[in-house]
């Protein structure tokens, strides 16, 4: 018999992908009482080990260089690469736990499902949660709610309206929708595989699907150490309604795919052998939950800008044909966006459930939008933005709508602190000290001055690197100091360095992808540094920082008064400069 526990807290968060991860953390860390109700044993959602989906966004994976995403998830990409240069997939999970469950301000409930919601006057009081797995329900009231369960379970519990199939045409003047319409893309089972180097024989179930190289047109198959994402099926049913036969179809698909290239004709294939592959189908749409706005295709082509932007997308508009795999299409059609695009906070609010937020691909958007904001990557810093901005409207005590109405700078200037990337926001932080510093460097390379530190950008756009780099042959020590004209009680020192943005970083199983990734520190990132201070004239070490390999740390000071700050780099993770992107001081 289930028993029934009344929790209360700030924030709820529904759903465990990489959105939900980020949206909890990024709350949490902002001082607001957290709980995670993921309904799966692990985090990740498609990027987990259940699953295995690349953690794609902006870049492009490596075709878009220096538009990879910041903040959270490049903290949880480059602990992944530390720890995990074998390539496990539970590695991921755990790292994800782990910076999770390290959150003082954070309950996680795993194996947990949204069941219901109380709402009275379009606020949401409590949702309730069965955990099966102890025979317990939950009853939880919170301030604000973020539903990133990717299906919009919390929103349609809740009653807000959604959106779910391809909008025509005219509805939006999207020049390429595909509607109007309920069909959606599809659902993908992914597989490793490797080669034993001896013939290793496949003999198919006999409930397998066959196929043909004539029935697969435009697909090809010969990239095995990965699964093939266009494994895909269930576009012309209901998504969340038809999930089981989806997946029993897939499964006939995944191994009537490798009886083919096993024994269906001279593939090359002899020697490999499935090594994984997945039961639980990783999902690119269903529902959309609507917002205040409602992200188009025009928007991204355009590269509209929005006055409360607060996150960024860069994948291509990439839609997929509802039959999927049994479709003759191409699996894919690709539109590029002409550069990185800005995403509303009013995406992520829900139009009229009033303390409702979004992220992941349960945000406000159209089919054509969401075909680019709906990968996991994207979906992070749109949760990040989320958690953020609920524990602002908390901070504020109004609803998360007047955040973005009267409250969208601030917001803005401490997701940029956290080092969350806005196209076109620069840091205009009136308490960072460091802006009006004198900057001063032990030498610097052309183009690459010390004063780039506090420049307000923190990666490469339109050709300036927006970063400190010491000169070529220059030998180390190289130092960094900022020079304040009066002594300042300095509590806080921020530093972002340089893990190498123009390269991909993500886990895969893809020996081919995996050849661009650095599976380690990223060989631009300053290792081992000494912070100096400077007070009555006299320069001493406030603090030394040995084997690093994050981008961005906060570094709590003494609080006393000082003149000046110096950043001396003993050395990096390999390359023979040094480079820094920003470096900000609070009092």
């Amino acid at each position: 018999m289930s028993k029934l526990t009344s929790l209360t807290t700030d924030v709820a968060v529904v759903g465990g992908g990489l959105a939900g991860v980020c949206a909890a953390i990024a709350a949490a860390r902002h001082g607001t009482k957290v709980i995670l109700i993921q309904d799966r044993p692990v985090l990740g959602g498609n990027t987990s080990s259940e699953i295995q989906v690349h953690a794609t966004g902006a870049d492009c994976s490596g075709g878009r260089p220096h538009a990879r995403e910041g903040g959270i998830l490049e903290e949880m990409r480059l602990e992944e690469a530390i720890r995990n240069p074998q390539r496990c997939g539970q590695v991921w999970d755990l790292v994800l736990w782990d910076f999770v469950t390290r959150e003082k301000n954070l309950t996680l409930l795993l194996n947990s499902t949204c069941i219901g919601a109380e709402v009275e006057d379009n606020l949401i009081k409590s949702i309730r949660v069965a955990r099966e797995s102890t025979e317990d329900q939950f009853e939880i009231s919170a301030r604000v709610f973020i539903d990133c369960s990717g299906d919009g379970r919390l929103g349609a519990e809740a009653g807000a309206e959604f959106r779910y199939g391809r909008e025509g045409k005219d509805e939006f003047g999207e020049p390429d929708a595909e509607g109007p319409d309920n069909k959606t893309m599809g659902c993908s089972l992914m597989f490793i595989a490797k080669d034993m180097g001896v013939p290793v024989p496949f003999k198919a179930p006999e409930w397998a699907y066959k196929f043909t190289d004539e029935t697969l047109p435009h697909r090809g198959h010969m990239e095995l150490s990965h699964g093939h994402w266009w494994i895909e099926y269930g576009g012309e049913l209901d998504i969340v309604k038809d999930a089981e036969q989806i997946r029993d179809h897939l499964l006939a698909c995944l191994m009537g795919l490798w009886d083919h290239v096993k024994n269906g004709g001279k593939h090359g294939a002899e020697n490999w052998a499935l090594t994984w592959f997945s039961f639980v189908p990783g999902k690119r749409e269903s529902r959309r939950i609507v917002g205040e706005h409602l992200l188009t295709e025009v928007d991204l082509l355009e590269l509209k800008q929005f006055p409360d932007a607060v996150a960024h997308g860069g994948w291509s508009i990439d839609t997929h044909p509802p039959a999927g795999i049994h479709s003759t299409e191409p699996p894919s059609k690709h539109l590029n966006t002409p550069d990185v695009y800005g995403i509303p906070l009013r995406c992520l609010i829900a139009r009229d459930v009033k303390n409702l937020m979004m992220a992941g691909r349960c945000h406000s958007a159209t089919h054509m939008a969401m075909a680019s904001t709906r990968v996991a990557a994207t979906g992070a810093v749109m949760g990040q933005a989320a958690g953020t901005a609920a524990a602002l409207s908390l901070k504020k005590k109004c609803l998360p709508g007047q955040v973005a109405a009267d409250h969208a700078a601030e917001l803005q200037q401490t997701l940029l602190r956290d080092d969350q990337f806005i196209p076109n926001v620069v840091n205009e932080d009136r308490r960072d000290v460091a802006r009006n510093a004198t900057v001063t460097a032990s030498s610097a390379a052309p183009d690459c001055p010390p004063e780039k530190v506090i420049d307000g950008v923190t990666r490469l756009r339109d050709g300036d690197l927006h970063q400190w780099v010491s000169a070529e042959g220059q030998k180390g020590p190289h130092w960094l100091e900022l020079e304040f004209g009066g002594g300042l009680w300095l509590k806080e020192l921020h530093l972002t360095f340089d893990t190498g943005f123009a390269r991909p970083l993500t886990l895969t199983q893809s020996d081919s992808f995996n050849s661009r990734i650095v599976r380690g520190a990223q060989p631009e990132t300053v290792r081992d540094y000494v912070v100096e201070v400077r007070s009555g004239g006299q320069w001493r070490e406030q603090l030394r920082v040995v084997d690093n390999y994050q981008r961005k740390l906060v570094h709590r000071l003494s609080g006393e008064p000082v003149e000046a700050v110096r950043i001396v780099i003993l050395r990096t993770n390999g390359d023979p400069q040094a480079r820094v992107y920003e470096v900000r001081a609070y009092e």
